[in-house]
């Protein structure tokens, strides 16, 4: 039986069409570019690394950052808004982004 951030995590490759490589990571999935570390997948959800340019935008659309416990917040991952998730073309295009130093 598959767990459903397995399913989640297959969708999101699936989106991203083959140009990310996903490793797991502390009970989530971490997703690279070459050895470029852009974003994780936990718990149903999509985070991509922001730049203080990018991150306005995420903000913008009232996303929040990657919060693994309660205690900690990776405040340079936030969340991937749902649309951009779903439309294949626009989730490459930010990833790219957010894989880009």
């Amino acid at each position: 039986m598959r767990k459903r951030n397995d399913t989640f995590r297959d969708y999101v490759a699936e989106q991203l069409g083959g140009e990310a490589t996903l490793r797991p990571m502390f009970g989530g999935t971490g997703l690279y570019r070459g050895d470029s570390f852009f974003g994780i997948v936990s718990a149903g959800r999509l985070y991509f690394r922001t730049t203080p340019r990018t991150r306005k935008e995420y903000v913008a659309r009232g996303m929040k950052p990657f919060r693994p416990n309660a205690r900690q917040t990776l405040k340079s991952y936030y969340e991937v808004p749902a649309d951009v998730l779903e439309d294949a073309e626009t989730l490459r295009a930010w990833s790219l982004r957010a894989a880009t130093r």
